[in-house]
């Protein structure tokens, strides 16, 4: 670990760095991982998609999970989340050890998940309806969380007539009408563009802000998990394991002008060196396969 870049250590980092990472960890154990691995059995064999890993994360903390292709990051919390079977290993939220998916945990998906034939009002009284919910009651709290995340003016709409951002939005507040304890997100805004993804990633921290819920989020951007977290757990891949978990040395609340910050410059050029390690390679030229007349240079 000597090539890599030096994160600022705990003296250099901030007083307010350091009072923040002291108080995280006064908090209770929200999640705790035990051993948890996963494999799968095929005609050539077993395959070992994640080795037996263990981590704990306190209550109010904000985890994203980054690693290679490959790693298991999705895995992993669609297990924690009760989506998966585990091969080996436990977990425990709360100190209770969860028995199949449940209202504690939420879940978003990459993908659109709401239902088209529904409004976004319908949408998240589902989520609340599912779990037993009844009354005039869920439409009212359902209101509340529409209202949360932005889009009270929007309650009548269907999917097809809002953006990606907007859906998204909704399956946030659809999983957080529930109040679960712990919030699971799989790569919620890979597929937004540029713009929108910036705006997801402010409307994220406000909503974390004012919600006592627990967040791990799954993503392969860099600056995102930076920008977002307070620890980052790196995996490797073949078969996933730990590689290092980061405390992010930015200090909160985040603004867009901390990207070029030298704390957040210092923490993507370490992740990326743990998650494309330079290979020694004799040359990085091609081979030359000449497609074009030999005198047509472009250079």
């Amino acid at each position: 670990m000597s090539d890599l870049i030096a994160l600022p250590s705990y003296k250099e980092q901030s007083e307010a760095v350091r009072a923040r990472f002291a108080e995280i960890y006064k908090r209770p154990i929200k999640l705790e991982v035990k051993g948890v691995s996963k494999s799968f059995t095929t005609v050539k064999g077993q395959i070992d998609v994640l080795s037996p890993i263990e981590f704990n994360v306190h209550r109010r903390e904000f985890i994203s999970v980054i690693g290679p292709s490959g790693c298991g990051k999705s895995t992993l919390i669609r297990m924690l989340a009760g989506l998966e079977t585990l091969s080996e290993g436990s977990f425990l939220l709360d100190g209770n050890e969860p028995a199949g998916p449940g209202a504690d945990r939420g879940m978003v998906f990459q993908g659109y998940t709401l239902f088209p034939w529904l409004s976004v009002k319908r949408n998240v009284m589902f989520g609340l309806e599912v779990n037993g919910r009844s009354g005039a009651s869920v439409e009212q709290e359902a209101l509340q969380w529409i209202d949360l995340v932005g889009l009270s003016h929007a309650v009548e709409s269907y999917p097809s007539q809002l953006s990606g951002g907007m859906k998204q939005r909704v399956a946030i507040a659809r999983a957080l009408a529930n109040q679960p304890q712990i919030l699971f997100m799989d790569e919620p805004f890979g597929a937004l563009d540029p713009h929108t993804r910036t705006q997801m990633q402010s409307h994220l921290l406000q909503i974390w802000h004012n919600v006592d819920v627990t967040i791990m989020f799954v993503t392969h951007d860099l600056d995102e998990a930076i920008y977002l977290s307070d620890r980052i757990l790196v995996l490797k891949a073949n078969p996933g394991e730990i590689q290092e978990f980061i405390e992010v040395p930015v200090p909160r609340p985040r603004k867009p002008q901390q990207l070029l910050s030298p704390e957040f410059l210092a923490t993507k050029k370490r992740l990326e060196e743990l998650i494309h390690p330079k290979k020694k390679t004799t040359t990085d030229d091609l081979p030359i396969v000449r497609m074009t007349n030999a005198t047509d240079n472009v250079e």
